[in-house]
């Protein structure tokens, strides 16, 4: 029996993003699905509702993937997909699998040879690296650093190493209620002269995105607490 498609359906970053968002593709893809693997019901069918979702949402069937049923087996998020039927995979933000357990799906829909269709849409990385200025030749995304702040702080200091050792851009991010610390270190740990992006609620109303050096940061008030951001840091030789 042929298969079903796994579509990977990216969701906006930032409230009132919904036209930044979607493309005519992705509204013509969420109106051809009735099956969606989520990690998070409420956001997914919100976010289908504002993409124009025309089929009634009692017919869809919602498989919950938050995180407090990861680490179960993946065998009934597969049951529609291995009888042909095509299924929709959405994130709580952003693009599915990037910085994002929806990865461990794609792992296994691949594993099972089920045809894997990725549809364009927000990527709080991929923007940040954009509006940087900094290099999108070689980049790396380390996702969340240490808590411990002797660790991060140790951390921090490869990341500004690994950067100008291989002229490499390197993103990072936190907690939203631990950015304003995270920020802080950042400050505290790096060279005056390395450069620091910081892009804070991408595509949302309120979008905060600023390069600056870090001496320059030294000088400047700015309150990231409880927003989404994404600290990048390029350091030249």
């Amino acid at each position: 029996m042929q298969r079903g498609t796994l579509f990977l359906i990216p969701v906006p970053l930032a409230e009132n993003a919904i036209e930044k968002s979607f493309t005519p593709f992705l509204v013509d893809t969420i109106n051809s699905l009735k099956t969606y693997i989520v990690e998070n019901e409420k956001t997914a069918r919100k976010c289908l509702k504002e993409a124009g979702l025309k089929i009634p949402q009692s017919d869809l069937l919602i498989h919950d993937y938050g995180k407090h049923k990861r680490g179960n087996s993946l065998v009934p998020y597969f049951k529609e997909l291995m009888l042909g039927v095509d299924v929709g995979l959405m994130s709580e933000a952003g693009c599915p699998g990037v910085a994002d357990p929806g990865a461990e799906i794609v792992a296994e829909a691949h594993k099972r040879a089920i045809k894997v269709v990725p549809l364009v849409g927000p990527n709080s990385m991929l923007q940040a690296l954009m509006a940087s200025g900094f290099s999108g030749q070689s980049f790396a995304f380390h996702g969340y650093l240490p808590i411990d702040k002797v660790e991060r702080a140790k951390r921090i200091k490869e990341l500004e190493v690994l950067s100008m050792q291989n002229k490499q851009t390197q993103l990072f991010m936190e907690t939203p209620f631990r950015n304003n610390h995270l920020y802080e270190d950042v400050l505290k740990n790096c060279h005056g002269s390395t450069q620091l992006c910081i892009a804070c609620n991408i595509n949302g109303e309120d979008e905060f995105i600023k390069t600056l050096t870090i001496a320059l940061w030294k000088s400047e008030r700015i309150d990231l607490h409880k927003k989404p951001t994404v600290f990048l840091l390029y350091k030249q030789s």
